[in-house]
């Protein structure tokens, strides 16, 4: 069957993959010429275009999945509310009648609870950041354009291979971090993500919205700590401050049917380091 992905990165490429070895044929969107070529040398079939123009997205075709992955590119000149609102809306508006079964990627920060809360899918989203809000308005989009038709997930932060190479750097030089070290970080490695995406798309739950965290949230001092141990770096130092402070329940992921393979950094931060040195 016919899929399609709207941002191609980090999580995309790795589902593309995953359909294509399913034998799927996959179509991407790309505004570079360049990542159009990449993308084909990996058999996913690219379409020049960019979600603010409307009249590039005309020629995206009819298929039986969609995934929604954008991330926002600081070095492109449009704001993040413009690619996250506007872009969603002018997808949504050419392809929504298009597509059986749309998968959405959000994010937890749609949630501004700051005092170690445990938030669930029925939580209040009143977030308190530009970040947050952007994606909460995006989410009213998706409800507004698709509705039924899709399924939304709210992903923590996803992490794996080469996902923590600056981190790295910070780590071994010693630099003090900003904010809290007890403050309560939500994580995902990308594999699970890439399962969970997956698991949607065969399990479809129209009109969802889900969270897709692991099974054990973690301050930020014992994720630095842990990293810094795996890499014989100095122990982080944490300079406080506020700043988010949740913890995500992920018991709705584990419905859909949803074995994590990385339940906690203990598994997957060993993996996420695979081939770096760690000397």
């Amino acid at each position: 069957m016919d899929k399609l992905i709207i941002g191609c990165g980090y999580l995309g490429r790795r589902v593309a993959k995953r359909w294509l070895a399913d034998g799927n044929r996959v179509f991407a969107l790309t505004r570079s010429t360049e990542n159009a070529e990449l993308l084909r040398t990996l058999g996913v079939e690219p379409i020049l275009g960019d979600v603010l123009d409307t009249q590039t997205l005309h020629s995206l075709p009819a298929v039986e999945t969609m995934l929604y992955a954008v991330g926002f590119d600081r070095q492109a000149a449009a704001s993040k509310r413009d690619v996250y609102v506007s872009g969603l809306r002018n997808v949504l508006e050419v392809v929504a009648s298009r597509v059986n079964k749309i998968i959405y990627v959000s994010s937890t920060s749609v949630y501004g609870q700051s005092n170690g809360e445990s938030v669930s899918e029925t939580s209040p989203t009143e977030p308190t950041t530009e970040g947050g809000c952007i994606c909460r308005d995006a989410e009213n989009i998706l409800n507004e354009l698709a509705g039924d038709s899709a399924m939304c997930l709210r992903l923590a932060g996803i992490y794996g291979p080469q996902r923590l190479l600056a981190r790295l750097d910070s780590i071994r030089s010693g630099q003090p971090f900003r904010g809290c070290g007890d403050a309560w970080l939500n994580l995902i490695h990308v594999d699970d993500a890439v399962k969970t995406v997956e698991q949607c798309r065969e399990n479809w739950q129209p009109g969802e919205t889900v969270n897709v965290g692991d099974d054990r949230p973690i301050t930020r001092s014992e994720f630095y700590t842990t990293l810094a141990a795996l890499v014989n770096a100095p122990k982080p130092k944490f300079e406080g401050g506020d700043g988010l402070n949740k913890r995500i329940d992920n018991s709705k992921l584990h419905t859909l049917g949803v074995t994590l393979d990385f339940p906690s950094i203990d598994e997957g931060l060993p993996n996420s380091l695979e081939g770096i040195d760690t000397a």
